[in-house]
């Protein structure tokens, strides 16, 4: 046994990223392996940020030099609790820490939210993402689309409902969905927000966003009575303020083509209408119940840890990273649905501190066998950063002049190209 720690991070987004970083400018002699259960890193990055978000997903730069370092090592296609299994890993490493994230999308537990036409935004986001474990068609929308939630994702969707085909040049869409979507976009979108336009979770600059897309018009309820409130109280913070000018800015543009978009802040969700099928959606909003059509609705209130099998070690939200001595968690296994990608690397430092602290005081020996005290299948069945690069070189090239890349959808594909392997 060597003296020279050995340490597993379940999963290869910015949660699992970030942890690696500090781990590395903590204990620069360990060895990390970073698995994941698809054969592709970057988790989030890859299947949740929006598509045109590009700005965003060059966060994958900075993780490049971390998996090129000679202790780190990026072991793809082990899907933990499946091909191999928690003990497994806990009696190969010194270390082990869920970097899991939560991937099911919150039900909102309504009346005839089991209709047809209902969908998380989670499954609508990684589709247009091209993830492999999600349907290959975009489900058809109709002309009335109704968004609960108002949080970025919920602004995500609305932006991707009233873009063009044009406004995706430089993006990484999953060309066979936006087809899809533009052959029949939605003529009317509505977002229902529970929270009043001051405290939205969204951010502003996500809504300042949607003022610089050509297509679209703006109808925001209440606005004008926020605004010369609040003006009046002189109670706001920057953050408010900075969302109220982006509503005011979206509001008074100049007519435009698109969708019609209306936000109404401060509308309560109540029930679901329809027969098999949603068609309305009822809501309460200044004490009166009311009632717009919906050809189908987008739920976007936030994640879970939904069936995974994982969920014993990260359903329930935590002031500690420690689950208990060698084990740990971090990112949203840790502190649950909460935070965008940068508050993953203060919980990544804070996570590695304690494990840091915690092999301080132990007096038991560290340096197992690590990655190659795996089972020889799952070693064998894994992909390496090596390989990642030869898939991420084959979709670069395979995308269009407007695109970076056109994402593999069928898992066997991402193995075959990984590996060099012919048809």
């Amino acid at each position: 046994m060597s003296s020279t720690l050995e340490m597993a991070i379940i999963g290869s987004g910015p949660a699992g990223c970030y942890l690696a970083q500090s781990i590395q400018r903590m204990l620069p002699e360990a060895n990390l392996t970073i698995i994941d259960r698809l054969p592709v890193p970057f988790g989030l990055i890859r299947y949740g940020v929006a598509a045109d978000h590009q700005h965003t997903k060059a966060i994958t730069r900075q993780f490049d030099r971390l998996f090129v370092a000679p202790n780190v090592r990026f072991a793809g296609n082990i899907e933990v609790g499946t091909d191999v299994s928690v003990a497994e890993l806990r009696a190969a490493f010194d270390t082990v820490v869920f970097a899991t994230g939560l991937y099911a999308d919150n039900s909102i537990h309504l009346p005839g939210e089991e209709l047809a036409g209902v969908y998380g935004s989670g499954t609508i986001t990684r589709l247009l993402n091209s993830h492999p474990a999600e349907r290959s068609e975009l489900p058809t929308l109709g002309e009335d689309v109704v968004i609960v939630g108002g949080g970025n994702v919920a602004i995500d969707l609305l932006r991707f409902l009233v873009k063009t085909g044009a406004d995706y040049q430089g993006s990484d869409i999953a060309e066979h969905a936006l087809a899809s979507y533009l052959e029949s976009p939605a003529a009317r979108v509505t977002l229902l927000n529970r929270s009043q336009i001051t405290n939205a979770k969204s951010d502003p600059q996500m809504l300042a966003e949607l003022a610089k897309l050509e297509a679209g018009n703006y109808q925001i309820f209440g606005l004008s009575e926020t605004i010369a409130l609040e003006e009046q109280a002189g109670t706001l913070d920057r953050q408010a303020t900075a969302r109220l000018a982006a509503l005011r800015a979206l509001q008074s543009r100049e007519a435009a083509p698109g969708a019609s978009v209306r936000l109404r802040f401060g509308a309560t969700p109540v029930r679901l209408v329809g027969d098999q099928r949603v068609s309305a959606i009822e809501f309460e909003q200044d004490g009166k119940l009311e009632q717009i059509e919906a050809s189908s609705v987008l739920i976007a209130t936030g994640f879970s840890a939904g069936n995974d099998p994982l969920a014993t070690y990260v359903a329930t939200p935590s002031q500690t990273g420690r689950i208990e001595m060698g084990l740990y968690r971090t990112g949203w296994a840790k502190r649950g649905p909460r935070g965008a990608i940068p508050e993953n690397r203060a919980c990544a430092k804070a996570v590695a501190e304690e494990i840091v602290a915690d092999l301080a005081e132990s007096t038991g020996p560290i340096g197992r066998g690590g990655f190659e005290s795996l089972p020889e299948d799952v070693r064998t069945n894994s992909i390496s950063y090596e390989q990642w690069h030869l898939l991420d070189a084959h979709e670069r090239a395979q995308a269009g002049p407007d695109r970076v890349r056109r994402k593999i959808l069928d898992t066997a594909e991402m193995l075959r190209i990984a590996r060099r392997e012919t048809q």
